[in-house]
């Protein structure tokens, strides 16, 4: 199938999945907090979503990897929740602006009024970070944005995250590659630091999970008297891969496997910056993923085609059938931990449906933001989850 309708496809598909199940009575909430019980004097909460890119349902430790060691991010799961049944979108720009928006991607005005691959929201567009931007908190984001129009001489600067929102920016504009290495192509993708670029052309992708967190704890440390929100968009694991040498070579998966050992390492220094600030009991950290794992191991996956991406540069969406770019569930089920201690009942695990679209509705919420009037929003507030379990643990 063409690609583009392909991706079209999946979208169409989420879009009629989403619209049949999260019409239930029960939504599938996450978040035991409202203001009427915490007090209307309460501290804004900080919110820190990580994001990775191309991350399959299982490669986790604590949903279900045997392979990939992810101690932090199991730890964290079991001082919070863990849902089964959470939805993004089958392909990277599409994701993110469903994410950003809380809108169905196929809804999201883009520049020109055209519909391109990897959806680019038009910049009247609200983002979230926009939204808590307008309750007073600072906002931040470090790694890949992906939702940018490129333009004969660049990006077009009234679609980059400075002006979408967001007071900070280090990262990148567009996606790190497409293929298995970075030499297989000439593209070099840069870095920018607010609207300077700081790295031309990455030439290794080795030292990006690490550079990002120290990025991050910077961040933190920054903005720790303030409410903040910090959107920590991994590149990893997307292609070409690379790990830190601490990581390198050292998980049981291969290259893919250090790449995610590395975010499990990232996930655990963040944690661990909040302890020590004590910021913790007042911070939400959210952790997903964008959609499935790219598993191409030949174009197409035909069985005759040419060969592509090696087992060990992609992940695992087992149990599930499909993988990123499909309709079927491993390509938009992802993994989904969320902590917050006092506000969320430790080790729950749900079955309840929730996507990507619900984030922005629920954050406004918990921010004492307002949404706008003029916008249709098609994620709903779940703020009001209890702290009844609806499966075992593990």
């Amino acid at each position: 199938m063409n690609p583009t309708f392909r991706t079209l496809f999946a979208n169409l598909y989420f879009r009629n999945c989403a619209a049949r199940c999260l019409t239930i009575l029960a939504i599938a909430l996450f978040v035991n907090y409202s203001a009427a019980e915490e007090g209307a004097g309460d501290k804004q909460p900080n919110i820190i979503l990580i994001f990775t890119d191309d991350q399959g349902y299982e490669d986790l430790g604590c949903f279900g990897s045997k392979r990939i060691k992810t101690p932090n991010l199991d730890q964290m799961a079991a001082e919070g929740m863990k849902l089964t049944n959470f939805y993004a979108q089958p392909v990277c720009g599409v994701s993110r602006a469903a994410l950003m928006t809380g809108c169905y991607p196929i809804r999201v005005a883009e520049p020109g009024n055209v519909k391109q691959l990897h959806t680019v929201p038009h910049p009247q567009e609200i983002t979230m970070a926009e939204v808590l931007k307008s309750a007073g908190y600072s906002t931040g984001i470090i790694g890949k944005w992906h939702l940018v129009n490129k333009t004969g001489k660049g990006y077009d600067p009234a679609t980059m995250p400075n002006a979408q929102g967001f007071d900070y920016f280090y990262g990148t504009p567009v996606f790190n590659g497409y293929t298995v290495y970075v030499d297989d192509v000439p593209l070099r993708v840069p870095i920018y630091r607010n609207e300077e670029i700081v790295v031309k052309g990455v030439e290794s992708w080795d030292n990006i999970t690490a550079d990002y967190t120290k990025e991050a704890i910077t961040y933190i440390e920054r903005n720790k008297d303030t409410p903040f929100f910090l959107y920590l968009a991994h590149n990893m694991p997307h292609i070409p891969v690379g790990a830190s040498e601490d990581f390198k070579g050292k998980s049981e998966y291969g290259p893919y496997g250090d790449t995610i050992e590395e975010i499990d390492w990232s996930t655990g220094r963040i944690l661990d910056k909040l302890k020590e600030l004590e910021i913790d009991g007042n911070t939400l950290v959210v952790f997903t993923s964008d959609n499935g794992p790219w598993v191409e191991t030949t174009r197409g996956m035909k069985p005759a085609g040419r060969k592509f991406i090696p087992r060990d540069h992609s992940g695992s969406a087992a149990p599930l059938k499909g993988w990123k770019m499909s309709a079927w569930d491993g390509g938009c089920k992802v993994p989904f931990i969320a902590r917050w201690p006092g506000k969320i009942a430790e080790d729950r695990v749900s079955s309840e449906l929730l996507s990507t679209l619900d984030l922005l509705p629920t954050f406004a919420k918990i921010a004492g933001a307002k949404l706008a009037d003029d916008r249709t929003i098609d994620g709903y507030d779940a703020t009001g989850f209890r702290k009844q379990r609806d499966q075992p643990p593990g």
